[in-house]
């Protein structure tokens, strides 16, 4: 392996089944690991989630997230969620997913990104979302680093930590198409200070609205998009209030129109509310971006970034947008055929180690189909063998991917990595 002996390393029942190659990047949260499979010699990304069983919050989360990967995997621009493990300690997780190469935080942030790039990046955001959209899912964290990258361009949307479902879970509605808006009756941290993500947060989520859409998710590509082109983000408030104004800068003040969509109870937003029709709509630098975009472009990321969430392109009508014309291909944009829900209500809280029984469960189900799927396979001589398709409970390799203009990255050992600077 290229680590130093002194990385730290998977479990021993983990490394039964992969070698590792490299050391991806360690946080507060987890390590990630490039590995190989030593069946059959593919790279994927193992991820171990510390205390992901810590508690019943974090277990809740960790199980949501588990579902989402599950019930949107197969999509081509959708992070797949190949398998799960236990750790040793059983307050953590291990993640395996196909490997990705990078992120579009780190090309932009070593400059690799032509106009092509950035119309090709922001074709297949789209598209993802139009297929979580579909599928009655918000995403609720979308940025840069959020957004998987390989050499060819290719994107794949990552980090469901805190996606939700379109409607709350009840008796009620586990039967009905979904609505257009959000209203769950989970806690919602009102005006919480967000560090980096409150760049990209819609500003309904800064003011802690209780009602949300589909909106909040266009209004984060707006600002991934304005990024693209700038070089950096477009809106870097330096708290809730700061954010707020620099929002209005760019859109100017909203009207009462605006505000309707807009519910919140909390005394203090109304406060800012108010306050904002004292910041001036001017040239700061936040907006300045707006200057070197071509017409097309400027459309879009303007109409992505209105105010008023109702006022905002949905995901399937922004692909048909004139600035991603030569991507556009409605037959390639699928949308995802079922409302996807939380098997255990939102309302309802487990203990965690009911939590991470639940994933346990799900993911024997999912092996069982698969391993049952490789047999009929066989029986027909079809080409896939019963044991490669059981190692994984989800394989969506099959799924084809357009070939996209290719960012200039450089290459050494089989891995792939952005360089500090563009050849």
């Amino acid at each position: 392996m290229s680590e130093s002996k002194s990385a730290e390393l998977p479990d021993a029942s983990v490394l039964k089944r992969f070698e590792v190659a490299k050391l991806l990047g360690k946080g507060a949260y987890g390590i990630v690991w490039k590995v190989r499979e030593k069946e059959t010699g593919r790279m994927f990304a193992l991820k171990r989630c510390f205390d992901a069983f810590q508690n019943s919050t974090d277990a809740q989360r960790t199980f949501r997230e588990i579902v989402f990967l599950q019930e949107l995997n197969g999509h081509e621009n959708i992070v797949r969620l190949m398998n799960v493990m236990k750790a040793d300690s059983s307050q953590d997780l291990y993640v395996i997913f196909d490997y990705m190469e990078s992120d579009l935080q780190k090309a932009i942030a070593a400059n690799l990104l032509q106009p092509i790039h950035v119309e090709y990046v922001t074709y297949q955001i789209l598209k993802a979302l139009k297929y979580i959209h579909s599928g009655g899912v918000l995403h609720r964290d979308l940025k840069p680093a959020n957004v998987l990258l390989n050499s060819n361009c290719h994107v794949r949307v990552c980090d469901f930590g805190l996606a939700r479902t379109v409607l709350p879970y009840t008796a009620q509605t586990a039967g009905t198409r979904r609505d257009s808006r959000s209203s769950e009756s989970e806690a919602h941290p009102l005006l919480t200070d967000y560090v980096a993500t409150r760049w990209y947060r819609a500003p309904e989520l800064l003011l802690g609205s209780t009602i949300y859409s589909e909106g909040v998710d266009m209004w984060s590509v707006g600002c991934i998009l304005g990024e693209m082109v700038a070089g950096k983000p477009i809106l870097r408030g330096r708290s809730t209030m700061d954010q707020l104004q620099k929002v209005v800068e760019l859109t100017g003040k909203p009207s009462e129109q605006d505000l309707r969509p807009i519910t919140t109870t909390s005394q203090y937003a109304r406060s800012m509310l108010e306050n904002l029709g004292n910041v001036r709509q001017m040239p700061s630098s936040g907006v300045l971006f707006l200057l070197k975009l071509p017409q097309q472009a400027k459309t879009l990321t303007l109409n992505l970034l209105k105010f008023n969430p109702e006022r905002r392109p949905s995901a399937e009508l922004a692909l048909q947008d004139i600035f991603l014309e030569k991507f556009f291909l409605q037959e390639a944009e699928p949308v995802c055929d079922k409302v996807i829900r939380m098997p255990i209500a939102d309302v309802t809280k487990l203990k965690a180690s009911d939590y991470r029984d639940q994933i346990f469960t799900m993911i024997g189900q999912r092996r069982r189909m698969a391993q049952e799927e490789a047999a009929t396979l066989a029986r027909r001589g079809g080409r896939q063998s019963l044991r490669r398709s059981s190692s994984r409970y989800s394989d969506a390799s099959t799924t084809s991917v357009r070939e996209g203009p290719q960012l200039p990255w450089s290459h050494e050992g089989g891995a792939a990595a952005p360089p500090s600077s563009p050849k």
